[in-house]
């Protein structure tokens, strides 16, 4: 590790919240972190394009082609060996990673969700799902959640939250983007930076013992 912490985004669709991190870090919010790479499972993500446009590197990973999770994983695996990783974020990434995955990054990968945790979690609430359900319960108050992944779904240790009111006349998209922009997009980067910060510190801290 040097200076920075290297930082592999895992995508799947539009990558709304990989610009949010694009962008914190070229205004400079991401002092101790670099966005090393972008690992899509899907060809033709638009999170792709992003991506490129801000000159991160990039990498298409399809589970379908190759056949297995095991062999999907690997690839995957391979990728962040090359790159050096030292953080993986899911941003809008739709493939649920295997425990003996997750177990090779304790601490070191985190998702965002955009519910406040433990409500409107876990398997089967991602995407409209989530503020479909939130709506369907008649809260009045909901947000997102940046958390370390673990082998349970949405199931890892909170790093941070922030709550956004539910609006009279609210559909499941208007709620989604005032999430999006009032939440998510503000949450991510600020805990990419905490954590990479923290890695750094601990890098350093170790080596100076040695």
């Amino acid at each position: 590790m040097d200076s920075k912490a290297n930082v592999a985004v895992l995508v799947s669709g539009g990558g709304t919240n990989l610009q949010a991190l694009l962008d914190a870090e070229a205004s400079g919010r991401l002092p101790h972190a670099d966005i090393a790479l972008v690992i899509s499972n899907v060809r033709d993500a638009y999170a792709l394009e992003r991506a490129k446009k801000a000159g991160a590197n990039t990498a298409v990973v399809v589970k379908k082609e190759l056949g297995s999770q095991k062999a999907f994983e690997k690839r995957i695996l391979d990728l962040l060996q090359v790159y050096d990783i030292d953080l993986i974020v899911l941003a809008g990434f739709l493939n649920i990673l295997s425990k003996d995955f997750v177990a090779r990054f304790p601490e070191r990968i985190i998702n965002v969700h955009p519910s406040l945790i433990p409500s409107f979690c876990g398997k089967g609430f991602y995407g409209l799902k989530v503020h479909e359900a939130a709506l369907e319960r008649g809260v009045k108050l909901t947000g997102a959640t940046v958390h370390f992944v673990n082998e349970i779904p949405d199931g890892g240790k909170i790093i941070l939250q922030k709550a956004v009111g539910v609006q009279e006349g609210d559909t499941p998209e208007t709620l989604q983007r005032r999430v999006m922009e009032e939440a998510e997009w503000v949450l991510l980067p600020q805990a990419v930076e905490m954590v990479a910060k923290k890695l750094y510190n601990e890098y350093y801290q170790i080596g100076e013992e040695e």
